[in-house]
């Protein structure tokens, strides 16, 4: 499902040729009668149901027959790229790939420690309110019960209807059921089972996806040049909607979730969503309750969708993050995301008025790690206490305040939260104020409620008995916390109020000062960064600055001089990219340097910049910035030291 972090925005290019205006066209399908057309424009009448706005959280298991080799996402595709890691991995457990391919991996899958009325259990325990269940991944193998498709959990693997068994599940501990569908890609995505070694002793050997019998799993060959992430080709676009149709009307989803854009334009993609919404109507006295999210701006028509990014502001239309603890599929090599990132993420983007769609890795049995559990567990934990700043909340008037910047978009998930980084919701008169973290001094401040704000009546820290001490001042609102900590996740406020209104928050420039010898240590957390793109993200469990991709960006940091004097100036960093040049700025001077690549994103090395004349003491602006356009390549940067000479 998921692309490197690098290459997703490449990939997101192509979810935008969803549009109308595709040349090549299949019939108009037949869709259920109501007041919605297979029309994009038809589709603005749809109102996003209360249900959806007030859960706030659900579940995905982003599960099938790609988990068997435990080596994470896209398997079935990089299986047939010689050289891919998954290609290594395949040729020495499986098999060549033209004789041993990824037919021969389904019926691997046998889930058979899969209990989906105990994990459901786990899920609601830990706050779920909607459940998504994975009906076909990119792969062509359907989780439903599909009498159009033999290639189905019923018929192999498991031999078990997933899709209905978790939908059962779902509607036992009141759980609203969702399903998602990757079809609209596979068609395109699937055609490297079509290839063949380029070198070797099996150069030219066509893999088993080239063998007509297999072509209801592996597809036909596309045509020359169609190599988009949904095929221009009119056959496969009315199978694809013909196949999701199936899904939709013998499952009837409250949710419906596809990988990517509108599939197909106005005549497929719009048809299918307008036969979701006029077969849901027909069944709710003509209201539509049911949701349907993809990857492309809704404008209210749908829900818009984040794959690991987040909103970077409150958006006035419901939207969602699909994310997950881990890979896409299982994967041995990666490590989970700890429950405060799981808390983080939630209370952000609940801010400003999206859902979260959290994957939970399970293993090809169907069992969840341990680990896993234990993280469920502390999440049930937290929601006990907290679940009343989330469920069935509203944005207020701003999201929040804190040192975290945001530029939002897909794959932009990972930030470097604490106790200043404050988000609201609220609740008719009420309204919540969380940290993210819990502050180790016990004062925790929110700049928003500075007097001016309104009047405060009433403050209270949501799973503490007692009273706590609070006033508002012009610098804001001073709140004493309780030394025993209710999270370690997060510290919540439930205020009340007359006429509470943010007031404006002062950009504050932190001022760097120096260590007890004179050298200063310029870190992420206290930059200023200057740019659309370029934000603080989280690599192997510290902070740096990423997605520097774009040369007319740069960072600054503010420091204060005590001494004039030759400083050296020095940059820790990481990047698979060679020949970057980048100008460090300190004093009036400037100095340009070529960075080599360190393997990748997260092997840092340190390298000299040079020497800098700082000639008077006072507040001094250090920065680094590109060179120029032409040789800018994207970097990370951990830390930029200035060391006195």
């Amino acid at each position: 499902m998921s692309f490197p972090r690098r290459c997703g925005m490449i990939a997101l290019v192509a979810f935008a040729a969803v549009f109308v205006g595709r040349v090549a066209r299949c019939e108009s399908p037949a869709i259920a009668d109501g007041p919605f057309k297979a029309e994009v424009e038809s589709l603005r009448q749809y109102e996003c149901p209360d249900w959806f706005r007030d859960a706030k959280f659900g579940i995905w298991a982003h599960w099938g027959p790609q988990s068997v080799p435990m080596e994470g996402d896209w398997y079935a595709k990089h299986m047939y790229v010689q050289g891919h890691p998954q290609y290594e991995h395949h040729l020495s457990q499986y098999g060549h790939p033209s004789q041993q391919g990824y037919k021969d991996i389904i019926p691997l899958w046998k889930a058979e420690k899969w209990d989906p009325d105990r994990l459901m259990s786990l899920y609601k325990k830990a706050g779920a309110k909607y459940f998504v269940s994975m009906g076909s991944h990119h792969d062509n193998f359907y989780l439903w019960n599909s009498q159009l498709h033999k290639w189905n959990a019923v018929n192999m693997g498991p031999k078990r209807d997933v899709v209905g068994e978790w939908q059962k599940a779902a509607k036992k501990y009141g759980l609203r059921f969702g399903v998602s569908e990757h079809l609209g890609a596979s068609f395109t995505w699937f055609q490297t089972s079509h290839g063949s070694d380029k070198d070797g002793s099996r150069a030219g050997v066509p893999y088993d996806g080239a063998d007509p019998k297999f072509q209801d799993l592996y597809h036909f060959p596309a045509e020359k040049g169609d190599t988009g992430w949904y095929s221009s080709n009119p056959k496969w676009q009315q199978q694809w909607f013909e196949r999701i149709k199936e899904l939709v009307d013998n499952y009837q989803p409250d949710l419906l979730y596809t990988d990517g854009g509108v599939p197909f334009g106005n005549e497929v993609g719009a048809g299918l969503i307008a036969h979701l919404y006029n077969r849901n109507a027909s069944l709710h006295n003509g209201k539509v309750d049911v949701v349907y999210t993809c990857k492309q701006k809704s404008e209210g028509r749908w829900v818009e969708d984040l794959e690991r990014g987040v909103m970077p502001r409150i958006n006035p239309h419901p939207w969602q993050t699909d994310t997950s603890i881990g890979d896409w599929f299982y994967n041995k090599h990666w490590q989970f995301r700890p429950v405060s990132w799981n808390i983080h993420m939630l209370v952000d983007i609940v801010s400003k008025n999206g859902n979260l769609l959290l994957n939970v890795v399970q293993r090809p049995d169907g069992s969840l790690d341990p680990e896993v559990e234990e993280a469920l567990s502390q999440m049930a934990e937290w929601i006990a206490v907290h679940g009343e700043a989330i469920y069935e909340t509203r944005p207020w008037l701003v999201y929040g305040e804190g040192g975290v910047r945001y530029q939002g978009g897909h794959f932009k998930e990972d930030f470097n939260y604490g106790p200043s980084d404050i988000r609201f919701t609220t609740k008719g008169p009420t309204l919540y104020a969380i940290a993210l973290g819990w502050p180790e001094d016990g004062q925790l401040q929110i700049r928003s409620l500075a007097e001016g704000a309104g009047q405060i009546s009433s403050v209270k820290v949501l799973g503490y008995a007692g009273e706590v001490a609070w006033r508002q001042t012009p610098e804001g609102l001073q709140v004493t916390v309780p030394k025993e900590k209710v999270s370690p996740h997060t510290c919540a406020l439930k205020i009340t109020g007359q006429d509470l209104k943010p007031v404006p928050i002062p950009e504050v420039v932190t001022v760097v000062a120096p260590d007890a010898k004179g050298n200063y240590t310029l870190k992420p957390d206290d930059a200023s960064l200057h740019g659309e793109q370029v934000k603080i993200e989280n690599r192997g469990g510290q902070p740096n600055i990423g997605f520097w991709d774009i040369a007319a960006e740069n960072v600054s940091w503010t420091i204060r001089v005590d001494k004039a004097g030759e400083y050296g100036l020095s940059m820790t960093y990481a990047t698979p990219n060679s020949g970057v040049e980048i100008v460090g700025e300190a004093g009036g001077e400037s100095l340009t340097c070529k960075l080599d690549a360190t393997g990748g994103w997260e092997d840092f090395r340190v390298v000299d910049i040079g020497k800098v004349n700082i000639k008077n003491a006072g507040n001094v602006v250090v920065t680094l910035r590109p060179r120029d356009a032409s040789s800018w390549k994207p970097i990370n940067v951990r830390l930029a030291q200035l060391s006195a000479k």
